[in-house]
């Protein structure tokens, strides 16, 4: 009894800092970082996984838990764990950044509600093609992919490595990738809203004494909600291969860290 209390703080040392790195991911991901989901089920996950990932880990041993060493070892590790997450995250910001430019050109951009799954206001559109996105990330198993990826960076970048600097300079940069992708995603709600528009300017100087801007207001949005129609069709497809670029930016990291 005496021998399993002395070697708790070497077990504890030897799971904090792969719990720390997993915890950082979970807050950043998709969906398992969001509001609905409770702390308290995000922190027993994270130690469910971190036990798992001990074999792959492989922490360094004889590191006090309360010196100046263990603080960086532990901002590093949180470092990593929140540019994994925040690589998969992005996929979701490209579809609440498509709701959002959709919304605005249909004219629902005023209905805003409180959405409960980020705990910030959003437009009925974004919720809409969120919670699709959800049922696609669990049929595509996206949760077993944030596993893998997981212990696939603890061989990549061992704890006590360093930061993979690159590579979180690469998600970095990639923000600016969602809005160019939620753009050419919403080009088709854009024209059909902009053809309409034109159509219903060139109506109000043939025929002014018609009231063409209340009309015109429910035509646009009949329009959009078809182009919606159409999109929500073809948006599972695009969020699956915006996954799998998502992917090969992290596999490329993986790949060059491992070559180092």
């Amino acid at each position: 009894m005496d021998l399993a209390i002395s070697q708790l703080p070497s077990l504890l040392a030897m799971l904090w800092w792969p719990f720390c790195r997993v915890l950082a991911m979970l807050s950043a991901a998709p969906i398992v970082g969001e509001n609905m989901v409770p702390v308290s089920v995000r922190v027993l996950l994270a130690v469910v996984l971190a036990i798992v990932s001990l074999p792959v880990a492989a922490p360094p041993i004889g590191i006090e838990l309360l010196s100046v060493q263990a603080v960086v070892l532990t901002a590093e590790q949180a470092l990593i764990g929140f540019g994994i997450g925040l690589a998969f995250h992005l996929t979701m910001a490209i579809v609440t950044v498509l709701g959002f430019v959709i919304s605005s050109q249909m004219g629902l951009s005023m209905a805003i509600m409180n959405d409960p799954m980020t705990g910030a206001s959003s437009d009925v559109v974004s919720a809409l093609l969120y919670v699709l996105c959800i049922y696609v990330f669990f049929a595509i198993d996206g949760h077993l992919v944030l596993a893998s990826v997981l212990g696939a960076s603890f061989q990549a970048w061992p704890v006590g490595g360093g930061v993979d600097f690159p590579t979180l300079e690469r998600i970095a940069y990639n923000v600016a990738w969602v809005f160019a992708a939620a753009l050419l995603l919403a080009v088709p709600v854009i024209f059909s809203a902009l053809v309409v528009q034109v159509g219903f300017g060139f109506l109000n100087r043939v025929a002014p004494a018609l009231n063409l801007f209340a009309l015109g207001f429910s035509v646009v949005i009949v329009f959009g909600l078809f182009m919606l129609g159409y999109l929500v069709r073809t948006l599972p497809e695009h969020y699956v291969r915006l996954v799998h670029r998502v992917l090969d930016m992290l596999s490329q990291g993986l790949r060059q860290a491992g070559a180092a």
